[in-house]
């Protein structure tokens, strides 16, 4: 999405600062590998780090240093917001795990999609250089980074349409 839209857009920094922002929410694997916090648990798994409200207090938190990311603050909130909460979902697309606690902290309820194509990663790194890691691998290829290379030439090919008929005026 940011490169799409470019630099005006999203600025480097912004961007960079949204590529973190859409990886956060698994660093709760923390939790289950060296507390032993079971992925059922709020605090476990596709827990409260990716829900909405978690990604919206992140992306506040973000836009608060909005200068240090060379944005205004709704650009930075925006921007962040929709590179967080894409995590989750995404995560709800894949057809393994606990489900996602999206709702929290109105519901510890887990969801699903009706529809779940993309294949679920399993923790670690070993398994990408198995079988399985290779589907894996050309699941998202076709479900996650094919469809976001299309949304990236599309929204570009739409900022270069719309600056050239702005100079054509």
């Amino acid at each position: 999405m940011g490169l799409g839209l470019g630099g005006r857009a999203v600025p480097p920094r912004l961007l960079a600062a949204g590529i973190v922002a859409s990886v956060l929410p698994d660093l709760d694997v923390i939790t289950l590998f060296h507390f032993g916090v079971p992925s059922s648990a709020v605090l476990g798994h596709r827990g409260f780090s990716h829900s909405l409200f978690f990604a919206a207090l992140a992306a506040l938190a973000g836009a608060a240093g909005r200068r240090a990311l060379g944005a205004g603050f709704a650009q930075a909130f925006v921007f962040l917001f929709v590179a967080m909460a894409s995590h989750g979902a995404l995560d709800v697309l894949t057809r393994g795990g606990p489900g996602v606690a999206l709702l929290w902290p109105i519901t510890g309820e887990r969801f699903f999609a009706p529809v779940r194509m993309i294949e679920v990663s399993p923790l670690g790194v070993a398994w990408l250089f198995s079988s399985r890691g290779a589907t894996v691998l050309l699941s998202e290829l076709r479900w996650i980074w094919l469809p976001s290379g299309l949304l990236t030439l599309v929204l570009a090919g739409l900022r270069f349409a719309c600056a050239r008929a702005r100079r054509a005026r």
